[in-house]
C-alpha cells in the first residue's frame, strides 16, 4: 500500500517541507542551479500525483461506470488547472494572457497533439476504429462555440482596444459558457448517457488496468489527497515559471505550454493507452472531454477571478492563431465524421501540431 501510494505521501511530505522551510526557496531566486533543481523537484512531484489523481479516477470509474468515471477524471485535472492559473494571475505581475495561452495550449495539445497520436497509435494496431458518432458531435458542438466564444470573438469586438473584454461581455460570456457545458453534462451523464458508452462495452466501459483496489470512498478519499499537493505547491511553482520566462526572454506563451502539460499529462497517456487497447470511444471521451471541460470550466472561472479581484484579463487570440485554431476545429469535424479513423486523419492533427509549436517560437 505505501508503494502504491508513493505520490500522495511524497506530494504531502514535500508540500509541508516548502510550507515550513521554503519560504526563501520561493523569493530568493539568485542561486540559478538550485532554482532549476528546485523546479524539477515540484514539476516532478506534481506531475506524479497527477498520476496518482489519474489512478484513483479510474478506480472510481469501475464503481460508477462510463461516462461517470472520464468526468471524475476531467474534472480533477480542471480543478488543477484553475487552481495554478488562478494563483499564476494573482502572484507577482500580472499576467492577463496566461489564462488565454493555457486554454489555447490545451486545445491545440488535445484536439491536435492527443487526438493525432491517439488514432494513429490506433491505426498501428487496429488499422480502423468505431466510436460513437452522435458523442463526437455533441463534444465538437460544443467546443466548437465555446472556442469562438472565448478565445475568437474577443480577437474582434471594439468594446476595448484589445483584446480583453469589458464587464458586461465578461458577464454575459461567463454565463453563456457556463450554462453551454451544464447543458452538455446533463445530456453526457442522463438523456443521451449511451452516446458516449462503448458500442460493444459493458456497463463500466469495458476497462482493462487501473481497477479498484479499496472501497469507493477510500479511493475518493485518497483523490482528493492526492489533489490537494498539485493545489498547494501551485504557487512556488508559479513564482519560478513567472522567475524563468523573465530570466529566458522566453515567449509569454510558454508560461500556458508548461501548465498544460502538467495538467495534460496524465489524460494524454490515458488517452494512448485506450486507444492501443481498442476503446476509442473511451479515448474520445478522455481527449475531447479534456478539451471541453478546460473552455467550458476554466474560462468562467478565470472570467470571475478578474472580475473581482480587478486583475487585467485578455481573451482574444492574435489573428494567425486564430486561424489555426479555426482550422483544427474543421479538421477535428472531419475526423470523427462518422466514418472509422484512419492513419491520415492522425497524420493530418500532427501536422497542424507541429505548426503550432513553430509558431510559439516564430510568431
Amino acid at each position: 500500500m505505501l508503494r502504491a501510494e508513493a505520490p500522495t505521501i511524497c506530494g504531502l511530505a514535500l508540500t509541508a517541507v516548502v510550507y515550513a522551510f521554503g519560504y526563501r526557496w520561493m523569493h530568493d531566486f539568485s542561486n540559478l542551479a538550485f532554482t532549476a533543481a528546485v523546479f524539477v523537484v515540484l514539476f516532478g512531484v506534481m506531475i506524479w500525483c497527477a498520476f496518482g489523481v489519474v489512478r484513483h479516477a479510474e478506480a472510481l470509474a469501475h464503481y460508477c461506470g462510463e461516462p461517470y468515471g472520464t468526468l471524475i477524471l476531467t474534472m480533477s485535472v480542471v480543478a488543477i488547472e484553475v487552481t495554478i492559473m488562478a494563483t499564476v494571475m494573482l502572484t507577482g505581475d500580472p499576467n492577463p494572457t496566461l489564462p488565454r495561452d493555457t486554454v489555447y495550449a490545451v486545445a491545440m495539445i488535445v484536439l491536435n497533439g492527443m487526438v493525432g497520436a491517439s488514432v494513429i497509435v490506433g491505426a498501428l494496431r487496429h488499422k480502423q476504429q468505431q466510436y460513437s458518432l452522435q458523442g463526437a458531435v455533441a463534444f465538437l458542438a460544443v467546443i466548437t462555440s465555446l472556442s469562438v466564444i472565448s478565445l475568437i470573438i474577443p480577437t474582434f469586438t471594439k468594446s476595448t482596444p484589445d483584446s480583453s473584454v469589458t464587464p458586461m461581455q465578461a458577464i454575459a460570456f461567463a454565463a453563456l459558457t457556463a450554462l453551454l457545458y451544464g447543458g452538455f453534462l446533463l445530456i453526457q451523464t442522463m438523456r443521451h448517457r449511451t452516446f458516449f458508452m462503448e458500442a460493444e462495452g459493458d456497463a463500466h466501459g469495458n476497462h482493462k488496468g487501473g481497477g479498484p483496489v479499496y472501497p469507493a470512498w477510500a479511493h475518493a478519499l485518497l483523490l482528493i489527497l492526492t489533489l490537494l499537493p498539485v493545489v498547494l505547491l501551485a504557487e512556488p511553482m508559479a513564482l519560478i515559471v513567472d522567475f524563468g520566462l523573465d530570466k529566458l526572454h522566453a515567449p509569454p506563451t510558454l508560461g500556458g505550454i508548461v501548465i498544460a502539460i502538467l495538467v495534460l499529462s496524465p489524460e494524454g497517456l490515458s488517452s494512448l493507452r485506450a486507444a492501443s487497447q481498442n476503446h476509442l470511444q473511451r479515448s474520445v471521451n478522455l481527449s475531447l472531454g479534456s478539451a471541453l471541460s478546460t473552455i467550458g470550466l476554466t474560462i468562467p472561472a478565470m472570467l470571475i477571478i478578474s472580475l473581482v479581484s480587478g486583475t487585467p484579463l485578455q481573451l482574444g487570440l492574435a489573428p494567425a492563431d486564430a486561424i489555426l485554431l479555426g482550422v483544427t476545429l474543421v479538421i477535428a469535424q472531419m475526423t470523427f465524421s462518422g466514418a472509422p479513423t484512419n492513419i491520415l486523419l492522425g497524420g493530418v492533427h500532427l501536422v497542424l501540431f507541429a505548426t503550432f509549436v513553430v509558431l510559439i517560437f516564430s510568431p
